[in-house]
């Protein structure tokens, strides 16, 4: 991967085939998913070229800076493998999470490697964590590319960037 995971210069018009309630609905979906650490449900959203991508302050290449994660769709897997075993010290007990998804934007598309057009949206969150030391918020936006596959949207990339992603991050459990 090289810098150009974010170059909205290569975007494309918004593709055909994308109804926004739809997109919203799936955004929405995904975002619950994860609240409700339905994790199963969670991973099958993802295409098997998926990138998940979460910078660090003035990270703009993630394959030459450090990110607070940068999986591919095998690591996306294994860190859920982990969870699933519940010996997450981290996060035991889990926090309960609540997410919010506002401002959504169709940003337009982006070619993909089997010749079509993925969709690319942004939206502005919030995610409120609670656990047994208290409460934190979370805000930021995220970037998301969708993919249509067999009828259905999936998750290609989604890219979180933290409003404070330059101060140490005491838990990553929002972040699955």
């Amino acid at each position: 991967m090289t810098s150009t995971l974010d170059n909205h210069a290569t975007l494309g018009p918004v593709p055909d085939g994308f109804d926004p309630w739809e997109v919203e609905q799936f955004l929405y979906r995904e975002a619950r998913y994860a609240d409700e650490s339905d994790y199963d449900s969670w991973e099958a959203l993802w295409t098997d070229d998926a990138l998940y991508w979460v910078p660090v302050a003035g990270t703009s290449d993630p394959t030459r800076t450090m990110s607070v994660i940068y999986d591919n769709r095998s690591r996306i897997a294994t860190r859920l493998k982990q969870v699933r075993t519940g010996k997450r010290y981290a996060q035991a007990p889990p926090s309960n999470l609540r997410r919010l998804i506002s401002n959504i934007e169709f940003l337009g598309g982006r070619a993909n490697s089997s010749d079509g057009t993925d969709l690319e949206v942004a939206a502005n969150f919030i995610v409120l964590e609670s656990r047994a030391r208290g409460n934190h918020l979370w805000g930021g936006r995220t970037t998301y590319r969708l993919r249509r596959q067999d009828g259905d949207l999936r998750l290609v990339y989604k890219k979180v960037v933290l409003v404070d992603n330059g101060e140490p991050i005491p838990t990553l459990g929002f972040l699955i």
